[in-house]
């Protein structure tokens, strides 16, 4: 999917190259060389973090 939209299809940018893919997942994770499976569980963990906080820091750095 979008990761951001909601259909479901991880590798569907509905169109719009802007989307969150599975590609532009792998895209990242290689640039960090990291395998896919570590950036998706440091995404995970750093949207929880946001979620569960009622400000989202500006900084570089996250700051719950």
């Amino acid at each position: 999917m979008c990761y951001n939209c909601g259909c479901g299809m991880p590798n569907n940018d509905m169109g719009k190259p802007e989307n969150i893919t599975e590609q532009r997942l792998t895209e990242a994770a290689n640039s960090m060389g990291q395998t896919l499976e570590k950036s998706r569980k440091n995404a995970l963990e750093l949207l929880e973090k946001v979620l569960a906080s009622s400000e989202v820091s500006q900084d570089k750095m996250w700051r719950p």
